[in-house]
């Protein structure tokens, strides 16, 4: 599960944003300061961080240049349409992307799952969660859906235990007895013909061109592995 920090001074803003967001899986935690919002980074591991520009005792920009300090976590700046100025500032100090208020809850929910992907596409968090990302390829475990650049993906339960197992091991070469050892949980002698059998129709659902597989791969007289 993604965690996010949601900061403003309005409470009001903080909650309904907290709703969106909740619906959406996330784990949200609160503040209404920079400073609170420096607190709550220091003690919970975050994944990306929404917080108003104007706020008292510490503003946005200011905790801006304080987080960038420490960390690279994706930060949404929210900013009123008066401030120009403070949302190119914002984009200077190291804030990844910025929503204008009053806001549309379906433009936070987009723009906050783009710049997840894209942090974990780009290796900058290590996500301790049900959600494995490979290139293109989205597992959630907790829904059991596997998506590709998006768009979701229909899978058997056996494909997607094939594929579970690969993505938690990136590079880590399997046999087909290991594969079907762990899979089936069965004794693998003599199946080598079923492993690949799924191994051929799981690359034919999350491949761009199954004859030349980017991310499942194989090697020669050993095995399968998920490319990293």
């Amino acid at each position: 599960m993604y965690s996010i920090l949601v900061c403003d001074d309005e409470k009001d803003i903080v909650s309904a944003l907290k709703i969106y967001l909740t619906a959406d899986g996330y784990q949200v935690f609160e503040a209404y300061n920079g400073r609170e919002a420096l607190k709550v980074l220091n003690e919970h591991e975050i994944h990306l961080v929404l917080m108003d520009i104007m706020m008292p005792e510490l503003d946005g920009i200011s905790a801006m240049v304080k987080i960038r300090e420490v960390s690279n976590v994706p930060v949404i700046l929210l900013t009123a349409k008066s401030e120009d100025t403070d949302k190119i500032l914002g984009l200077t100090v190291g804030a990844d992307d910025y929503i204008t208020k009053p806001f549309n809850p379906v433009e936070v929910q987009a723009r906050v799952k783009s710049q997840l992907r894209r942090y974990m596409l780009l290796g900058g968090g290590n996500v301790k969660s049900e959600t494995l990302v490979i290139g293109g390829i989205e597992l959630d475990d907790r829904t059991k859906e596997v998506t590709l650049d998006g768009e979701r993906v229909s899978l058997t339960r056996t494909e997607y235990d094939i594929l579970k197992l690969l993505m938690e091991n990136p590079g880590k070469v399997f046999s087909p007895n290991q594969i079907y050892e762990q899979v089936w949980k069965d004794n693998p002698y003599g199946t080598e013909n079923t492993v690949a059998v799924h191994i051929r129709h799981l690359r034919e659902k999350v491949e761009y061109n199954p004859a030349e597989p980017r991310y499942l791969k194989v090697v020669w007289g050993r095995g399968y592995k998920m490319e990293a």
